[in-house]
């Protein structure tokens, strides 16, 4: 599982519209409102690196009204929940 964090800057007024058309995009599987730099944090999970070169470039980036994007990937998951498990179920 390839785990993606997409940090987004949106438009003032389109910020709401965003998340929900990426909540409803395959291949992310939650869609944050933050305060700070950014307006929203997208979490990507994927079963590979190609896969997520998709839903990055190709998906996020079809949204309008998205200003920048900055793309973390995770290298390890700390936690103390089974998040393979929980995310691989149909997966298949």
């Amino acid at each position: 599982m390839v785990t993606a964090i997409v940090l987004l800057s949106t438009e003032r007024d389109a910020t709401n519209r965003v998340a929900e058309a990426l909540a409803g995009t395959p291949g992310i599987s939650e869609v944050y409102s933050v305060a700070g730099r950014y307006d929203l944090a997208a979490i990507v999970r994927v079963p590979t690196n190609e896969a997520l070169a998709e839903v990055v470039t190709e998906r996020i980036r079809a949204v309008a009204g998205i200003t920048a994007s900055e793309t973390l990937i995770s290298f390890r998951v700390f936690s103390k929940h089974d998040l393979d498990s929980m995310f691989s179920i149909g997966a298949e």
